[in-house]
C-alpha cells in the first residue's frame, strides 16, 4: 500500500516548465520590482537554503497587495523550487535581506535566470529519509499538527506549514485527510495568512448544534493569529473542512502577552443531558509560561475564567500547543515546552487532575514533570476531535527545534510520528498517561522476514534485562538498552549515521518503565525509530539518519521477530 500523495497543485511532471527571462527593475541595493506574465498557472521561485530571506509583496492589477511572504531567493545557485500560484499576482514587490545582497549587484542574481513558469509542479520525491509509511508534506516545511477532527468516516490533519520553503516561515495551515489514519492524501490549503498575521496552531471543532450560527455540523476552526500582536481568530467551514471562511468579527479574544497563542476548544458538559442543557465551550491557551481557560456559548464572544501552571511542571521555556483530555473522572492537561525537554530542546509534559468547567487542580506534586514521551523527537502533541469509540487519539510533530530546520533533507522537512491512543495507568499510587500505537497501525504488519529493513517494525520478547543493537554495514548503529533492575530504557543515536548537522543531535536518551517489561516494538521508517513497552507505559521517538539501512540486529536477553511493512 503506497502512500496517497495527491497533490495540492495537481502536478506530476514539471515538462510544461519554461524559463521566465525575467527582466527586473532594480530600484536600490537591495530593492527590486518584476512584472508577471499572466495565463500560466504558476511562477517557479528558485530557493537557495543559506540565503536570507527576501520579503516579497504580491500585488493585483490595481497595485493592491493580496498576499505577503518571504522566500530564500537563490543569489548563485538553486537548492530547489517552490511555487507561486500567479492567479492574482501582477507584479512582485521584493525586499532582500543579509549580508549577502552586497557581495554582488542585486540585478545579477541567480533567482531572476532561474525563475520558471509552469503549468505543473513536480512533487516526486527526491529523499532518501522521506518516510514510507508517517504523513510528511509533499513539499516544504512542517511543524504542529493542529485542527485535528474525525468526521463522516475521515480524518483531517491540519498542521503548520511553508508553501515557500523548506524552513520555518509564511506559517500557514496545510491540510492532508485519511481514511485509516495511515495512508494520507494532501489537500489544498485550509486558512492563509491575512493582515492580521500569519496563522498559528489551534484546533478544530465540529459544531453539531449549530451553537456559533454557522450551521449545524459546521467545522468551526479557532488559530492564533501572529502578527503584530498574537491574537486568536475563528474561521468556519460549511464543506467538512475543506474550504474556510474567516469570521468577519476577528479577533475573538486578545490579551497583553507577547505569547498568547495555540488555542484548543473542547466542549464541557455541564450536565448529562447534552449540549443545550448547560454545556458550554472551554479554550484553553498557552500563555508565556502558563496556560488559560476561557468559556463561550457560541465560539465567539469569550469569558475568562481561570489561570494554571505558575508552580507545576517544568519552566524551563515558553509553554506551547496544550490540550486537554477528559478521562472519566480525570482530566489530562498536555503542555509542550520549548526548550526544557529531559535530553535539551522540545518535548511533551503533562498533569494529572480535575476540571469543573472552570478550573483545573493538579494532584500531581509540583515539582514532579511527567514526560509523555523520553526521545528527542516528540513534540506539539494534541489529539482528534470527535475520534469515534470515545477514543483518545494523539499526533505528534516528529522533531526537535535544537535542529529541525537543519536535518538533513530539502525537498520537505518533518514528519508526523504515528498515532497513539491514550489512557492512564496507577503505578505506585500515581497516574501516568499511556501511549499504544493506533490499532489502525496493525494493517501496516506484514510478514516475517529475518533481517530488518528500512521499513519495518521488530518485536522483542524480553526477559531481564535485554541490549539491542540495529547497525548498517558502514559501522552506524543505534543501540538500546533495557536494564530490568533500574526500569529504565535508553536509546544511543550516537552513530547513528548522519549526526554532523547539529551538536544537539548525538545523544543518549533514557526513559523510566514504570515496572517490568515482558515485550518492546520498534517501529523503522528509513529516518526513525519509535519504541513502545507492550503496555505503553514507556514511549520514546528519534530521528537517525544512517547513509543506508541498518540490516542487521543483535539481541542479548531476548527473542526479535522482525515484520516488514505493508506500504
Amino acid at each position: 500500500m503506497k502512500k496517497v500523495m495527491t497533490t495540492i497543485v495537481a502536478a506530476v511532471l514539471m515538462a510544461a516548465s519554461v524559463q521566465a527571462q525575467v527582466q527586473p527593475k532594480v530600484l536600490g541595493e537591495s530593492h527590486a520590482m518584476m512584472r508577471v506574465e499572466q495565463g500560466i498557472k504558476y511562477l517557479l521561485l528558485p530557493v537557495q537554503e543559506k540565503e536570507e530571506n527576501a520579503h516579497i509583496a504580491v500585488l493585483d492589477g490595481r497595485n493592491e497587495m493580496v498576499k505577503r511572504l518571504n522566500v530564500r531567493l537563490a543569489v548563485d545557485k538553486v537548492d530547489y523550487y517552490v511555487p507561486l500560484e500567479i492567479e492574482q499576482a501582477q507584479l512582485l514587490d521584493i525586499t532582500f535581506h543579509g549580508d549577502r545582497r552586497t557581495t554582488g549587484a542585486v540585478k545579477d542574481f541567480a533567482c531572476w535566470k532561474e525563475m520558471k513558469y509552469s503549468d505543473t509542479f513536480d512533487t516526486t520525491n527526491r529523499e532518501k529519509f522521506r518516510p514510507a509509511y508517517h504523513h510528511t508534506p509533499l513539499y516544504g516545511w512542517m511543524n504542529d499538527p493542529n485542527g485535528m477532527f474525525y468526521k463522516d468516516g475521515l480524518w483531517h490533519l491540519y498542521y503548520q506549514y511553508n508553501p515557500y520553503g523548506s524552513q520555518w516561515e509564511n506559517m500557514t495551515w496545510g491540510h492532508s485527510t485519511s481514511k485509516d489514519l495511515i495512508h494520507w492524501e494532501a489537500q489544498p490549503l485550509a486558512i492563509e495568512p491575512d493582515w492580521l498575521g500569519a496563522v498559528f496552531s489551534g484546533s478544530a471543532i465540529v459544531d453539531r448544534n449549530n451553537t456559533a450560527g454557522f450551521g449545524r455540523n459546521a467545522v468551526i476552526a479557532m488559530y492564533t493569529s501572529a502578527g503584530a500582536a498574537q491574537t486568536q481568530s475563528i474561521a468556519y467551514s460549511a464543506d467538512g473542512g475543506q474550504t474556510f471562511t474567516k469570521y468577519a468579527g476577528n479577533p475573538v479574544i486578545t490579551f497583553n502577552a507577547p505569547d498568547f497563542r495555540d488555542p484548543k476548544v473542547f466542549w464541557y458538559e455541564a450536565s448529562s443531558n447534552g449540549e443545550n442543557n448547560g454545556g458550554k465551550w472551554i479554550v484553553v491557551l498557552a500563555v508565556g509560561q502558563e496556560v488559560q481557560f476561557y468559556s463561550s456559548t457560541n465560539l465567539k464572544e469569550w469569558k475568562y475564567e481561570s489561570s494554571f501552571g505558575r508552580q507545576y511542571g517544568n519552566h524551563d521555556g515558553v509553554w506551547e500547543c496544550p490540550d486537554m483530555l477528559c478521562f472519566g473522572n480525570k482530566w489530562v492537561l498536555l503542555l509542550n515546552i520549548n526548550p526544557g525537554g529531559p535530553f535539551g530542546g522540545s518535548a511533551t509534559q503533562y498533569f494529572v487532575g480535575s476540571f469543573d468547567g472552570r478550573t483545573f487542580t493538579c494532584e500531581d506534586n509540583p515539582s514532579e514533570t511527567k514526560w509523555m514521551d523520553y526521545g528527542k523527537d516528540h513534540y506539539a502533541t494534541v489529539t482528534f476531535h470527535n475520534a469515534p469509540e470515545g477514543r483518545i487519539v494523539a499526533l505528534p510533530w516528529m522533531s526537535n527545534w535544537q535542529y529541525a530546520n537543519q536535518v538533513p533533507t530539502r525537498q520537505f522537512r518533518s514528519a508526523n510520528g504515528l498515532p497513539r491512543d491514550l489512557g492512564l495507568v496507577k503505578v505506585g499510587g500515581e497516574t501516568y498517561l499511556t501511549s499504544t500505537p493506533s490499532k489502525e497501525v496493525s494493517v501496516l504488519r506484514g510478514k516475517k522476514v529475518k533481517q530488518p529493513t528500512e521499513t519495518c517494525e521488530i518485536v522483542v520478547d524480553v526477559k531481564g534485562s535485554a541490549n539491542i543493537t540495529l547497525s548498517n554495514a558502514k559501522g552506524e548503529e543505534v543501540t538500546m538498552y533495557y536494564d530490568a533492575q533500574k526500569q529504565t530504557f535508553a536509546m544511543d543515536r550516537t552513530k547513528s549515521g548522519d549526526v554532523s548537522f547539529s551538536e544537539a543531535f548525538p545523544c543518549v536518551t533514557i526513559a523510566p518503565t514504570f515496572g517490568n517489561v515482558r515485550q518492546l516494538r520498534f517501529f523503522i521508517d528509513r529516518s526513525s525509530i519509535e519504541a513502545f513497552d507492550s503496555d505503553g507505559k514507556m514511549v520514546m521517538t528519534n530521528l537517525v539518519f544512517p547513509s543506508e539501512p541498518y540490516n542487521n540486529i543483535k539481541v542479548k536477553g531476548g527473542k526479535a521477530t522482525i515484520y516488514e511493512i505493508n506500504k
